[in-house]
């Protein structure tokens, strides 16, 4: 039965339980009710024939004392027939002391057996017995007839008892009707309950099938008339626009009125919220409200996912998803199949370190670690490499997000090795610029070897022209400094090789130290000649550093410069001063390797410190420089991970300080 109830819809489940419910409370009432009447109905008619004996017993004593016999007949002739008596009355009959019958309305004999059918005991103020006489059936009603304490004679009432059972059969008749009356009654207003309760109930079944099926653009009836079509909504025609109703965006005035859109919601006939109904209705008002929440935000999800599958496809750069797990590339936009020339096939499936063999473990390391405080990471020029290992340089920017239901990493690249091939050309422009302005200097370094060389191998043919003996110690000093001034100058033109060679995109381990000494070695004698002294204090087993020789004296050669410029503008003013330059390296309490330059020129005004790293700024006269040295030495400094920062007094002197991550 459980089980079966179980199975059964909602509606039949209400209309049968208030059916059940009805049936049983109106058939418990009509059984009580029947049981109460009826058996007050017999006792009611009980006490009448009681009240008719008891009326003959004290009216006819005297009848019975006198023997007047037939004055007694006349009286229960007279108590018989009253009024309805006559079908409620089957007989009345007197008994005397002895049982003898002094009168009786039978019609027929008087019955023998009604003399002891019903015997009053002598205690007993009336007696109830139940005879029959022929094809009838009676309750035989006795009563004593007394003359002051003494009984003279019994009355017997015989009430009928067919008659009485018509009247219980009538009354069971009109219980039926009532309780027939009341099963119909019952069954048309549960019918009309259960379905008026489940109504909304069947409404929202059919409107959940449909979305478990997909199907959101399924017509939603509100009832009572509120048919709507979703076009009718300003929110659900502009994704764009918000819903002022649900994303809470209510304008004061109480009208709901955004101006700069034209958009009036004064009513929302979307969302609505019946008060004082019941809990089902207010729970198909929250469903209703709830699909309606579902189709506005499905139709934003969709053109949101449109909108960002279009940008993700149309990207002028490469993008690609990459399985945080398996580090395997999930997916990638079209921009990348050109760049990496590797088919999209291809691509999906294959390990993202194949394409960015250096920077890939710790990228996936640092995201998922969580060592930044934005979530992303950045890697600037990083090297990748295209189908068939062909290197390029990118940009490189990674954040975390979630994609079908895995932790992945959405990695965005920028193609700029064309960048760097015009960067690379800018920095040996410059470099071929600060070589011609070397070049009186780089020919005074070079002519002093020339002229050791020139002066020896003379002396050397001097001597053999005026026949004087030459020893062996002479030729050996002499080759001996020869060979010095030849070492000499070829150290001079491998630093000047050095210093113009373009760099290569592999970065080398660097000793801070060498560079300084091969800048020193082109141009320290011409500082001097300059009134300039250059102090070196340079740490010994200095940590190396990643980089390229050649750029980072370019960028000791531009900082020298820059000093020496500031020397010489403080001299035109200050005649007697000795320039003054001081290097230093050394290892900061951070681990980093520091290098620093401090001069005693003019310095720096406040107001142009923060530019002097701008391309083209200078304040130098016109024709002694583009402003383009301090810009690359920024650029190279930021490129090998490494900080510049300046410390400057004007007219006492100012400090360059570069500090880099010590390479591993």
């Amino acid at each position: 039965m459980i089980r079966f109830y179980s199975r059964v819809s909602l509606k039949n489940k209400i209309f049968f339980s208030i059916l059940g419910v009805i049936l049983v409370i109106s058939v418990t009432i009509a059984f009580l009710a029947r049981w109460i009447l009826i058996s007050g109905l017999t006792k009611e008619l009980e006490l009448r024939g009681i009240a008719v004996a008891r009326s003959i017993a004290e009216r006819g004593a005297g009848f019975v004392l006198e023997k007047n016999d037939p004055e007694l007949l006349s009286l229960i002739f007279d108590e018989a027939r009253l009024r309805e008596r006559q079908y409620l009355i089957n007989y009345i009959y007197v008994l005397d002391r002895s049982h003898n019958v002094l009168a009786h309305t039978l019609t027929v004999p008087f019955p023998e057996a009604f003399r002891t059918a019903n015997i009053i005991p002598e205690d007993v103020p009336q007696s109830v017995r139940l005879v029959r006489h022929g094809d009838k059936v009676s309750y035989d009603i006795a009563v004593p007839i007394r003359e002051g304490i003494y009984r003279i004679g019994s009355v017997h009432v015989g009430l009928s008892k067919d008659h009485i059972d018509r009247l219980v059969a009538k009354l069971r008749f009109m219980f039926l009707g009532f309780i027939s009356a009341v099963i119909v009654i019952v069954f048309y207003v549960s019918h009309l309950v259960s379905r008026h309760i489940t109504m909304p109930l069947r409404r929202l079944t059919r409107i959940s099938d449909e979305l478990s099926r997909g199907n959101f653009d399924v017509p939603i009836d509100l009832g009572e008339g509120l048919d709507w079509a979703v076009t009718n909504c300003p929110a659900y025609k502009d994704t764009n626009m918000p819903c002022w109703h649900f994303d809470q965006q209510a304008v004061r005035g109480g009208r709901g009125v955004r101006r700069e859109t034209g958009q009036a919601c004064a009513t929302c006939q979307f969302y609505r919220k019946r008060p004082g109904r019941d809990e089902v209705v207010q729970l198909a008002d929250s469903f209703l409200n709830m699909v309606w929440s579902i189709r506005l935000y499905r139709k934003r999800l969709q053109e949101s996912e449109q909108k960002y599958r279009s940008l993700f496809d149309s990207g002028p750069d490469p993008i690609f998803v990459v399985d945080c797990a398996s580090q395997t590339i999930l997916d990638a936009n079209p921009r990348a199949e050109e760049v990496y020339e590797y088919p999209l096939q291809e691509l999906f499936g294959m390990p993202f370190e194949k394409l960015d063999p250096d920077q890939a473990k710790e990228c996936f390391l640092a995201l998922e670690n969580g060592e930044t405080r934005t979530g992303c990471v950045y890697y600037p020029k990083v090297i990748h490499y295209k189908k068939g290992n062909r290197p390029f340089y990118v940009n490189m920017h990674a954040c975390p997000i979630s994609y079908g239901g895995k932790q992945a990493i959405i990695v965005a690249v920028a193609d700029i090795t064309e960048m760097m091939e015009k960067d690379a050309q800018l920095v040996q422009a410059a470099k071929m610029k600060t070589l011609g302005e070397m070049s009186a200097g780089i020919a005074h370094e070079i002519n002093q070897p020339l002229n050791a060389i020139k002066m020896g191998s003379e002396y050397l043919g001097l001597l053999l022209e005026q026949g004087r003996p030459v020893s062996e110690a002479q030729i050996r000093e002499i080759t001996t400094e020869i060979s010095q001034q030849v070492d000499r100058a070829a150290e001079i033109i491998n630093n000047l090789r050095a210093f113009g060679r373009k760099s290569g995109l592999t970065l080398e381990r660097v000793d801070l130290n060498e560079p300084i000494r091969g800048v020193l070695s082109i141009i320290g004698r011409q500082f001097s000649l300059q009134r300039i002294a250059i102090r070196l204090d340079l740490a010994l087993s200095l940590p190396w550093v990643q980089g390229h020789n050649n750029r980072f004296q370019q960028v000791f050669f531009n900082l020298l410069n820059n000093a020496r410029d500031a020397i010489q503008e403080r001299m035109e003013s200050e005649p007697e001063l000795y320039g003054d330059i001081l290097i230093r390296t050394f290892v900061d309490d951070e681990g980093r390797v520091v290098a620093s330059v401090s001069d005693n020129g003019s310095g720096i005004p406040e107001d142009v410190r923060n530019k002097i790293f701008e391309p083209f700024f200078t304040t130098k006269q016109t024709g002694k420089g583009m402003g383009l040295g301090l810009a690359i030495t920024y650029g190279i400094v930021r490129d090998y991970g490494g900080m510049i920062t300046i410390e400057s007094e004007p007219g006492t002197g100012t400090t360059f300080r570069l500090s880099f991550p010590a390479a591993s």
